[in-house]
Order: C-alpha cells, then structure tokens, then sequence
C-alpha cells in the first residue's frame, strides 16, 4: 500500500505555481473585449495614452484563444493593421518574429485540440512580417532565411488541418503558412535553393493531407506557387519537372489499390492545379507565363 504524503512543502509549492501562473496571465490580459473592440471600432488606431508595444504583447497571447472574435476580427486583425502601419519599431517586430516562430512548434502533432491555433495563427501574424520587411526591410539577412525554414518545417510538421470550425471559427494552417510562404517569395533575399524548397514543401503537404481539402486551402497554395514562379531569378526549366513530378505522383493513384489518402492526393492536387491555372490567368501576359500555362493546361486535360 502507498504512503499517503501530507500536501507539505510539494504540494504547496504546486499550488504556489499554479496561483502564480494564473496570476501572470490575469497581469497579460490588462484589457477586455469591449477595450479591443473599440480599437477595431475607431479604425484601429492606438488609443491615447496606450503603447503599442505593450498593447501587442497582450494580443500576442490572444492568438492561441479558442474565441474567434477574441482570436481572428480583434487581436489578429489589430497586430497586422499595427505591422502595416508601422506602429511597431523595427527592434519590437523582430521580438515579435521570433516568439511567433517559436509558437509554430508549441503542442506540434497534437490534432483535434485547440493548441493548434496559435501555431495557425502566429504563421498568418508572420505573413504580415513578411510583408512589412518588403516595405521596410528590418529582419536582416539572417532570420529572413531562418523564416522560411520554420514556414517550410512547420508546413510539414502540422498535422491539424482544419479549415473552418463551427466553434473555433477560422484554423486554416496550411492556408496561413501558405499566406506566409507568398510573402516570403516577393522577397529578393529568397535564394534559388528556397525556391525549389518551397516548391517540393508545398507538393509534400498537398500528397500527405489525410483528407481533401474544403476550405479555399488549394487556392492559397496557389498563389505562393504563383509567387515563386513569376521571380525573374526563378529557373524556367525547374517548373515542367515539377509538373511531371505531380503527374507521376498522381497516375500511381489508378495503378496501385485505391484508399482514401491516395484519392485526397490526387484531388488536392487537381484542386490546386486548376487555381494554379486561373491565378497564371490573372497574371501579366509573358512568353514565360504562356508557356507555363500551356504546360499547366496540357497537365490538366490528360486528368
């Protein structure tokens, strides 16, 4: 029989912790919805007498909420308009960079459970980093590239794919990280090696989605090919081989038993291969763009 042990200096040093960490969260959270709303409400604009350093630190927190109000219209869509505008120095964007990169592995491979939304949506909040190094580079050549290996690594890493949640609103992972690998893309730092990468990342995650994808994500993966290709450093002769790759993925599809992981590859490809197409479509007409549609649609046909 086990010795029962008294709550003695163990367990009060437990509870002490708990009673600790509850209480640096109440310190984080300063501020209630009706505060953030009336940000949202007065287009966003910092309220006087508020940092914004301070303010963001608390809407850092905010991104792993399971309230989509709390989570997407308040605390994301203040931090990117913030990003944008500027309100954030350069020194408190790269503090912010690289928590949001350290989020992207908090609870990795956990599925089904609300951890994965910081993850989510700390990539969708580096996306508007991304962004705003394009406008005013202050990441540095360094953490630029170290960004697209955690956007690569996380982009495979995640196994959460929920699009949409009745309850938890929008999740979305392989979109935000798609949203985050466009960005990346515009960049000139991007060498030619991280354009090859990024191009197998995103043929990887498309042929290991357990299911198909529902919720536009095809689209969004699109549109960070689109970013890749249309770079004027960008190699012609990388794109046919990338295409024969999926074509050659894809007809193993008919010629080996079918199941549904099998069958989710082959839609999430043609899924994508069809916005692929409309997204060239939209593009400004070139001998290099017409030629890679005519080898999309030749793809397309023999589907």
């Amino acid at each position: 029989m086990g010795i029962f042990m008294p709550c003695s200096r163990s367990c009060a040093g437990v509870v002490l912790c708990v009673l600790l960490a509850g209480l640096a969260t109440a310190q984080q959270q300063k501020h209630d919805r009706e505060f953030w709303r009336g940000i949202a409400k007065h287009h966003y604009e910092v309220p006087s007498g508020e940092s914004a350093s301070a303010l963001a630190g608390e809407l850092s927190a905010m991104l792993a909420s399971p309230d989509p109000e709390l989570r997407d219209d308040l605390a994301y869509s203040i931090l990117a308009r913030w990003i944008y505008r500027g309100n954030l120095n350069a020194d408190y964007l790269r503090k912010l960079a690289d928590e949001w990169v350290a989020n992207l592995k908090d609870a990795i491979g956990e599925s089904a459970t609300s951890s994965v939304l910081k993850r989510s949506f700390s990539a969708l909040c580096l996306s508007s980093i991304a962004e705003r190094d394009l406008k005013a580079p202050f990441l540095g050549e360094s953490r630029y590239h170290q960004l697209v290996a955690a956007a690569l690594d996380y982009l495979q890493a995640e196994r959460d794919l929920r699009g949409y949640d009745a309850k938890l609103g929008w999740i979305h992972a392989t979109a935000h990280t798609s949203d985050l690998l466009q960005a990346l893309a515009n960049n000139p730092l991007l060498s030619g090696d991280e354009e090859s990468q990024i191009l197998k990342g995103i043929e990887a995650r498309l042929a290991s989605a357990p299911e198909v994808y529902s919720q536009g994500e095809q689209d969004r993966v699109a549109q960070a090919v689109v970013a890749v290709i249309r770079r004027t450093d960008f190699k012609s002769e990388l794109f046919e081989p990338w295409l024969a790759h999926l074509k050659d993925e894809d007809e193993k599809t008919w010629a080996e038993p079918l199941t549904p992981q099998t069958l989710a590859r082959y839609q999430n490809h043609t899924y994508m291969l069809q916005a692929l197409a409309v997204r060239l479509e939209l593009e400004p007409e070139s001998s290099k763009i017409a030629a890679w549609k005519q080898q999309l649609l030749s793809l397309l046909k023999s589907r």
